[in-house]
């Protein structure tokens, strides 16, 4: 993740599987603004795939998806609608 990039809300969703990552995620960049910044960390592998996915035929920006660690990846969202 870039160093200036600012990040408006960060989520920890590690323990949850599917399709809940993607549930809470969804309902909490709704309330965000448009040009907002969501951070997600995650340790189901299929929400690694799967929220970018969902996300992006939403018409959202996926800014990265980076592995931090053996377990836990950080997907960043920019809320574009």
């Amino acid at each position: 993740m870039p160093e200036e990039l600012q990040v408006d809300k960060t989520v920890d969703l590690k323990g949850e599987v599917c399709p809940f990552p993607w549930v809470k995620a969804k309902k909490v960049l709704a309330k965000m603004e448009v040009g907002q910044i969501l951070k997600l960390i995650v340790d189901h592998a299929p929400a690694v795939r799967n929220i970018p996915c969902n996300f992006e035929d939403e018409g959202q920006k996926i800014l990265s998806v980076d592995k931090l660690n053996e377990f836990d990846w950080q997907i960043i969202v920019k809320k574009e609608k």
